[in-house]
């Protein structure tokens, strides 16, 4: 009975799905105390930038190697020392006495989690058939609003009553049941394609590189959306930090669940799809950023409904990628994808923004605190631009690929 249990599909989709959960929970731990670490260690919104942007210049670096081994070794041997690895730089960072130690603990959690995606994303590709791929994608990138939720949610409250320190080394606790759960898993047997395939060869399918160009614009809003609106909540509209981390956290884990069951529940014309819920983002969260201080329900429900449609993101578009790239080079497919996705948009999209925000702070002329909240305001605004962004990207990437073999 348990060997049975060890080698059916929902067992090895549940624990790869709370994996994630982890991973961005992690991952989004600091964006509930982006306040209090401005305070503890007098930073600029251009220093606090640099810890996800740093962070995901590492993680893309570093994935493309292990997307590599993920395609050659054990995919759940990897993810466990993944798992290891990233959680317990993420509690060493609970005791940083400086911002220089903080950044460094980021930089190892950057490179624990880059083997995350590439390897579980090859192992539910072996799990699932085309036809259903799109569901079981979709299902364990529900993680991402998941994990949001649980990180913003959690950490605003806790660091809110204990402090920002307690808050991030509670997100490292998980990690003890994970490791293990992983070990015990059986792997599918990896697929592969008649003809085969090379590394060299993906550079030839101008489909990936629309995704991969997708996804930096995608991780760009995103980050950005994360990692600045509960400042933006606590900043312009006057909310307290546990309470803006709540409800981005809250807000985040609806819309965006409701997002990737939507992606699951359709399995054609992915791309298309993905670029008309892009760009119906755009002009709500136009509307969220413009609204006068004190509409914080509003904005913080608009943000939301932008956000949930930016979730039908993942779905949608990792299948389609898995259906463009032989079974035996999934892993290495999606390192380059997120290679070009993070370096070219996750690094910059928080960094744009945080220095924007600091420009139009000095430009202002406000006092220093009102100052700092209009700044972020109208440093904000690149958010639908970007979406209108993704959404002319999907559907170049849409027309690309009907021209390639699904696998």
């Amino acid at each position: 009975m348990r060997a049975r249990l060890r080698s059916r599909p929902g067992a090895a989709l549940g624990v790869l799905f709370l994996v994630n959960v982890l991973n961005y929970y992690d991952r989004q731990a600091l964006g509930a105390v982006v306040e209090p670490l401005r305070h503890e260690f007098h930073l600029s919104d251009t220093q606090l930038a640099l810890l996800p942007s740093l962070f995901t210049i590492v993680y893309a670096i570093a994935g493309l190697p292990l997307g590599r081994l993920a395609d050659t070794g054990s995919r759940k041997r990897l993810l466990a020392a993944g798992v290891a690895v990233w959680a317990g730089l993420t509690a060493l960072g609970a005791m940083a006495a400086s911002f220089a130690m903080l950044l460094a603990t980021r930089l190892g959690v950057g490179i624990g989690e880059a083997v995350c995606a590439p390897a579980a994303t090859s192992w539910i590709g072996d799990l699932a058939a085309p036809q259903r791929r799109a569901r079981a994608l979709a299902g364990f990138m529900m993680a991402v609003p998941v994990g949001v939720m649980m990180s913003l949610a959690v950490t605003g409250p806790v660091a809110e009553a204990f402090g920002w320190r307690v808050a991030v080394a509670l997100a490292a606790l998980p990690a003890v049941a994970l490791a293990p759960a992983l070990l015990w898993l059986e792997e599918p047997a990896r697929g592969t394609s008649r003809q085969g395939g090379t590394a060299m060869g993906l550079a030839r399918v101008p489909a990936l590189w629309w995704i991969a160009a997708s996804g930096a614009i995608v991780n760009a809003v995103l980050y950005t959306f994360s990692y600045f609106l509960p400042a933006f909540l606590t900043r312009f509209h006057g909310l307290p930090v546990g309470r803006a981390g709540l409800w981005t956290g809250l807000g985040s884990g609806v819309a965006g669940i409701a997002g990737a069951v939507a992606a699951g529940l359709f399995g054609a014309g992915r791309l298309r799809l993905a670029s008309a819920t892009a760009l119906a983002a755009a002009p709500f969260s136009l509307i969220a950023i413009a609204l006068p201080a004190g509409n914080v329900g509003a904005a913080v429900c608009l943000a939301m409904l932008a956000y949930g449609l930016l979730q039908t993101y993942y779905g949608l578009v990792y299948a389609a990628l898995h259906d463009i790239v032989p079974p035996e080079l999934r892993g290495t497919a999606m390192s380059a994808y997120l290679m070009v996705s993070y370096l070219g948009g996750a690094s910059f999209g928080p960094l744009l923004t945080g220095r924007l925000s600091d420009y139009f702070a000095r430009q202002s002329g406000a006092a220093a605190e009102a100052a700092r909240a209009i700044g972020l305001r109208e440093a904000m605004y690149v958010i639908p631009a970007l979406c209108v962004a993704l959404g002319v990207v999907l559907w170049m990437a849409g027309r690309s690929a009907r021209a390639v073999r699904s696998w």
